[in-house]
């Protein structure tokens, strides 16, 4: 057998032997129990994840976990459990908004902003840029119309090293 086929071979064998852990752990309830509490919030007002609400005196985690557990038990699909939460608490119970309707803004906006933050801070440096260089033109071009101050500095500049400077 040549090396190449062979570790060919042991490729696949290790892409099967990970899309196996992987289906398995996926199946398993106890896995999607913990990942659907994640996607949930504890509606007791301490504006924690559903499966992490640990505060003393908690009125709300308790309860819910165990009807998600029932909802996970009685064979709901995801979108209906996070529907009959939703229903029952109202949209404050998802950790994360829907990407349906007005919610989309949600996910849209922070992105958004940041292009047009981008864009302008783009803009403003290019038109500072082209206003330096339009005076340094006008200045090297005439020197007669050069502002006096800066005309003065420059020839302190001179004076105080010595050189030229290219000017």
């Amino acid at each position: 057998m040549k090396p190449s086929t062979v570790w060919m071979k042991a490729l696949q064998a290790g892409a099967l032997a990970v899309a196996v852990f992987i289906s398995v752990g996926a199946s398993d309830a106890g896995s999607r129990y913990n990942d659907l509490n994640h996607k949930l919030m504890c509606t007791c007002g301490c504006a924690e994840i559903l499966g992490e609400c640990n505060h003393v005196g908690c009125t709300s985690s308790t309860a819910e976990l165990s009807e998600l557990r029932a909802a996970i038990n009685a064979g709901q699909t995801d979108q209906e459990i996070f529907a009959a939460f939703q229903a029952k608490y109202g949209a404050v119970v998802l950790a994360a908004p829907t990407t349906k309707g007005f919610d989309l803004v949600a996910w849209i906006a922070p992105f958004a902003v940041f292009a047009a933050a981008l864009l302008g801070t783009v803009l403003l440096v290019r038109r500072w840029a082209s206003l330096s260089i339009g005076k340094t033109q006008a200045a090297l071009a005439d020197p007669a119309n050069e502002d006096p101050a800066e005309r003065e500095r420059r020839e302190k500049i001179r004076r105080e090293t010595g050189i030229d400077g290219g000017f």
